[in-house]
């Protein structure tokens, strides 16, 4: 996918089934995930038969720790990771959101420095983290720069939505 059209100037490398976009179809951006599936679950839901279904359908099938872009490629990425260490084989959130390895520190770290190696000088980057299982603190000792502003939101204030801005080329005043 590394001839991909450049007017797709956005990248999702973890987009799942895409719940946080308005348009999950948004012609301007690359969907990436590792998972390519769709789940059904059995749970308490208002549906008549109590499933529910869940479909990763990603544009390409990708690590988030090793993008196949090159460098500088996008203006745009939003970058939602898993952000679970602990859940059970059958966990409605493992399989909505995904879940990761017991190296998550490693892969997360990983995971920054790509999205920031395939972010174009100036480029924006929005991070997504719910702090549940790992306190957002621990996570930005992993990034590479600090973050712009970020808001707190979710109903327990536990999803924090940070903006990264990578630096652009020294201007000569």
């Amino acid at each position: 996918m590394t001839n991909a059209p450049t007017t797709q100037k956005v990248l999702d490398p973890c987009c799942g089934s895409r719940m946080m976009w308005f348009d999950k179809q948004d012609p301007r951006a690359i969907f990436g995930d590792q998972r390519s599936e769709t789940i059904v679950v059995t749970d308490r839901t208002h549906r008549e038969d109590g499933t529910r279904t869940l479909t990763i359908n990603p544009d390409v099938q990708l690590d988030f720790r090793a993008l196949p872009f090159p460098d500088d490629r996008f203006k745009l990425i939003a970058f939602d990771p898993p952000h679970l260490v602990r859940a059970g084989p059958r966990s409605w959130l493992a399989a909505k959101y995904g879940k990761l390895g017991t190296d998550w520190r490693d892969d997360l770290r990983q995971g920054f420095a790509e999205c920031w190696r395939v972010l174009a000088p100036d480029g924006v980057l929005v991070f997504k983290w719910n702090e549940t299982q790992v306190k957002v603190g621990e996570v930005l000792a992993l990034t590479p720069a600090a973050p712009l502003f970020g808001q707190v939101s979710g109903r327990s204030g536990m999803t924090h939505w940070l903006v990264f801005m990578k630096p652009g080329p020294a201007r000569a005043d």
